[in-house]
């Protein structure tokens, strides 16, 4: 009969630990780095993939599967794969493109291809049918990192001026504390000078 896993053992711990977590959680192998060395930890993860209890997305990430009674089995959602991705590799990142629009509220086309400017390298993680691409820029670009004024300039440099319509501004400003929309003024030097009307327009209060 064999001998059942001492409870400080590393696959353990790991079990434990991805029992503890939401379904839909999405791990990399860096996630347990203080519980043991990459081979036992890689070797924990299989065996949990094995049970069922984890899914392997691609190499070196691992989801939690998470359960719909009408849509069975479901895929991660893109911010917990980006959030694995950065904690395991220190990156900073801004969503760009229709991703940023989307996350705003702009656009309801969910894209086949995530787009995530950053500082560190360019690559592109596949996890399941989803693609997220890490494209490497600028400092100035990656500056409002973080803040909803670097969010807004990837946004309407994806829909472009034509598009950015007095509804959609509206939107925003009803969707977005007023507070959080002034902190966007200290960032108008870092858009476009096309741009920045809008951005004054979405920063301004009052009706």
């Amino acid at each position: 009969m064999p001998r059942s896993a001492s409870p400080n053992s590393i696959g353990s711990q790991i079990a434990r630990l991805v029992k503890e977590s939401a379904p839909g959680t999405v791990f990399s192998p860096d996630a347990f780095a203080l519980v043991g060395t990459r081979a036992a930890v890689d070797k924990a993860l299989q065996r949990l993939v094995t049970k069922g209890e984890l899914r392997r997305l691609s190499r070196g990430l691992y989801d939690k599967p998470r359960h719909d009674e009408l849509l069975g089995t479901l895929w991660p959602s893109v911010d917990a794969v980006v959030q694995a991705v950065v904690g395991k590799d220190k990156l900073r990142t801004q969503p760009a493109g229709v991703y940023a629009a989307n996350m705003l509220g702009l656009s309801e086309q969910v894209p086949a291809k995530v787009v995530l400017l950053t500082d560190g390298i360019s690559r592109t993680v596949s996890a399941g049918p989803m693609q997220i691409s890490f494209k490497r820029t600028t400092p100035r670009q990656m500056a409002a990192t973080g803040k909803l004024s670097g969010l807004l300039i990837q946004a309407f440099k994806c829909l472009g001026a034509q598009h950015i319509t007095p509804a959609r501004i509206e939107r925003l400003r009803q969707n977005i504390p007023a507070a959080e929309r002034a902190g966007v003024l200290q960032d108008l030097a870092l858009a476009p000078a096309w741009m920045r009307p809008f951005l004054l327009e979405v920063s301004r209060e009052g009706a």
